[in-house]
C-alpha cells in the first residue's frame, strides 16, 4: 500500500512540474490569474478536480 501511495505522489510531481518547467511564463500569468479568483470560486474548482480524480481511479480499477 504505501508502495502505491509513493507512486501516486512521485507521479504528481512529475505532472505538476511539466508545466512550469515548459513554459514559466505561462505559469506565472495563471497564478497571477488565480488570484483574482474568489475563496468559494477555488473551493469549487478543488472540489471538481477531487471529485474528477476520485472517478478515475474508480474507472481505472
Amino acid at each position: 500500500m504505501w508502495g502505491n501511495l509513493l507512486d501516486a505522489v512521485a507521479l504528481l510531481l512529475v505532472l505538476e512540474g511539466i508545466m512550469p518547467f515548459l513554459s514559466p511564463s505561462s505559469v506565472r500569468r495563471l497564478l497571477a490569474r488565480l488570484n483574482e479568483f474568489g475563496d468559494n470560486a477555488l473551493r469549487v474548482a478543488g472540489l471538481a478536480s477531487m471529485v474528477a480524480g476520485v472517478v478515475l481511479l474508480y474507472l481505472g480499477r
